[in-house]
């Protein structure tokens, strides 16, 4: 067994000598006291020293340089300390080298603290709407393969125990399925948040988030009961949401939710691309404005930036496993937390540089009735966008640990995690609102209610294109997966959709080609660039898209499948009860649907 490998709870006696292992028996250290200078003094200096400026003007002369000589010392004395751990049990002759923080963390601390460690380096947030094909089904869907790495704790090495169904250990508790759940629900939808209540006022739009943030609550209850068929303990599991509607409704469910969700990944794609390009003009519209003032003419159009972001995406849609890359999950989380965050705080800035809370009870004001008929529905639609994540449910539950069951801590973590979604939601479009009443923005951080600090509102935006590009990739690739799957399965004998040829780039090393994702690849982008060319309208495209899928994937299929796994006899009263519910969410999804499809023909018309 290798350094490192095997159960938390192995002593550190089991652990072999580094010299035990072939690999590493021939290794000669050759590194001096100047070479680990530079290797410290190389990792310490970085990005941190730009703020230094900035520290000391708040600290003044004498506690500024104060505290850099406090903190130097604590890192001399730690670095003292811990140089002292390298080797074990003895610091000078101890056969047992600590090659890592957390070889020394195990040999010396144990079990306790060996298992907070790995908690802390493995369950980072992670974007968690990957949505990837397994199992040769047309349209299945799996977990990200980072997830399953976080929720067993490790990297597949010897030793640990497995559940029921041979998977590794689950190892997920109520806090890292929340962890997870806000990281996937928190994205691009809350920049139109601030425009969806200033079309419902400030009644119907709080009350328009609270009534949506129970309807999750009610679907994520009710799905988390299907992970496992029968028995709630110990019965089969569904670790996707195609299985469980696979398992609970058949093959005819299947295709036509597999059908749903490829569309719906499809619409992202679209979206994502009207989007990115959207940010990209604001950067360049701020630092105008900033440069010739706020009246300046300063504008640009989409399409040339639409096209850049296209010619991205075909690139990165070539690179292997690019979606599945551990850093794309983190730098996803990151960039949507900040710009998010950076919107919460510009509306709560400008609000309090007003000095007054902006907008109405009824809303902004329209021409005639049916205008404001049509803003309520897209406003709808932009707020479902933002709430369900039916999708990846089973996926995140799929990481728990039992006992208790699955279910009960999914239940748990779904209130926590959409109480706090909704206080976030809430505070985005009720600041927003506040901010900027009528005239709020469809877009927070795009549609210049904010001109200063423009280098916040630049780096915003840049947080929003580095989420993007990434987040294409990530909605993309299950359809690039199922069509290679089905054009092979279809045409096994096809040299043109099976072979692979190697080309040579320079100063770039050799790559396999497949003529088949060359062609479908390139046509897939060019057409949802199209698509994103002739409808840029970023608040009626998030409208549809939630409208389109809320109603079938987020309360359909789970009352469905609810009522097979629960036995519910036909018009009993919890049946009378959830079909209600379903029928009013059809026609909630219906109205908002229509209203999506009016705004986008009328922004297209006029």
């Amino acid at each position: 067994m290798a350094l490192g490998d095997g159960d938390d709870g192995a002593a550190a006696a089991a652990v072999p000598l580094i010299s035990d292992r072939p690999k590493h028996a021939a290794i000669v250290r050759s590194g001096t006291e100047w070479t680990a200078a530079a290797h410290v003094i190389t990792a310490v200096i970085g990005s941190g020293v730009l703020s230094l400026a900035w520290s000391v003007a708040q600290l003044g002369w004498l506690a500024g340089p104060g505290m850099m000589l406090v903190f130097a010392a604590v890192t001399a004395l730690q670095s003292a300390l811990f140089a002292d751990c390298y080797r074990s049990p003895d610091p000078e002759v101890g056969p047992h080298r600590n090659r890592t923080y957390a070889n020394a963390v195990e040999r010396n601390l144990a079990n306790g603290l060996v298992r907070l460690r790995h908690r802390l380096h493995h369950h980072r947030l992670h974007q968690l709407q990957p949505l990837l094909p397994s199992r040769g089904e047309p349209g299945a869907m799996a977990v990200h393969h980072s997830l399953e790495v976080a929720a067993a704790g490790g990297d597949g090495g010897g030793g640990r125990c497995y559940d029921d169904d041979g998977h590794p250990a689950r190892t997920g508790t109520v806090w890292t399925c929340v962890a997870h759940i806000i990281t996937a629900v928190i994205g691009s939808g809350v920049l139109s948040l601030a425009w969806s209540v200033a079309k419902l006022g400030w009644v119907g739009g709080p009350a328009c988030m609270a009534c949506f943030a129970l309807v999750t609550y009610v679907s994520a209850a009710l799905l988390s009961d299907c992970y496992r068929r029968g028995d709630d303990d110990k019965g089969p599991r569904s670790r996707s949401y195609m299985d469980a509607v696979r398992a609970f409704l058949g093959k005819k469910h299947t295709w036509a939710c597999g059908l749903l969700q490829y569309a719906s990944l499809y619409g992202c794609g679209v979206a994502y691309t009207i989007t990115t390009a959207t940010s990209m003009r604001a950067i360049l519209r701020s630092n105008c404005y900033h440069t010739h003032g706020h009246d300046a003419p300063c504008k640009y159009g989409g399409s040339y930036y639409m096209l850049m972001f296209g010619a991205a995406q075909l690139f990165l849609s070539f690179i292997p496993d690019f979606h599945d890359m551990a850093w794309l999950s983190v730098l996803a989380a990151v960039m949507s937390f900040s710009y998010s965050f950076i919107g919460l705080g510009l509306g709560l800035a400008n609000t309090i540089a007003n000095g007054t809370i902006k907008g109405s009870i009824t809303g902004a004001p329209t021409r005639t009735p049916v205008q404001k008929v049509w803003h309520v529905s897209q406003a709808i639609g932009d707020i479902a966008f933002a709430y369900p994540y039916s999708l990846i449910l089973l996926e995140i539950q799929d990481t728990l640990k039992a006992p208790p069951a699955e279910n009960k801590t999914m239940k748990k973590a779904s209130i926590i995690s959409i109480v706090v979604t909704t206080f976030f939601y809430l505070c985005c479009g009720c600041f927003g609102y506040a901010a900027f009443g009528s005239d709020a923005p469809g877009n927070l951080l795009t549609g210049f209610g904010f001109y200063e600090p423009y280098w916040l509102i630049d780096f915003a935006n840049a947080c929003i294109i580095l989420h993007l590009l990434g987040g294409y990739q990530v909605y993309s690739q299950p359809i690039y997966q199922f069509a290679d799957r089905f054009f092979a399965e279809r045409y096994p004998a096809s040299r043109f959709v099976n072979d692979f040829h190697t080309v040579k780039l320079p100063l770039l090393p050799p790559c396999r080609v497949n003529l088949l994702r060359v062609c479908f690849r390139t046509v897939y982008v060019a057409s949802t660039t199209a698509v994103a060319l002739a409808f840029p309208y970023f608040n009626e495209v998030l409208a549809l898209l939630g409208a389109l899928n809320f109603w079938p994937l987020a309360i359909y299929f789970p009352v469905e499948m609810y009522f097979i796994q629960r036995h519910v006899p036909r018009w009993s009263p919890r049946w009378v009860v959830l079909q209600s519910f379903s029928v009013l969410c059809l026609l909630v999804s219906a109205f908002a649907l229509v209203g999506s499809i009016q705004g986008l023909i009328s922004q297209k018309l006029g």
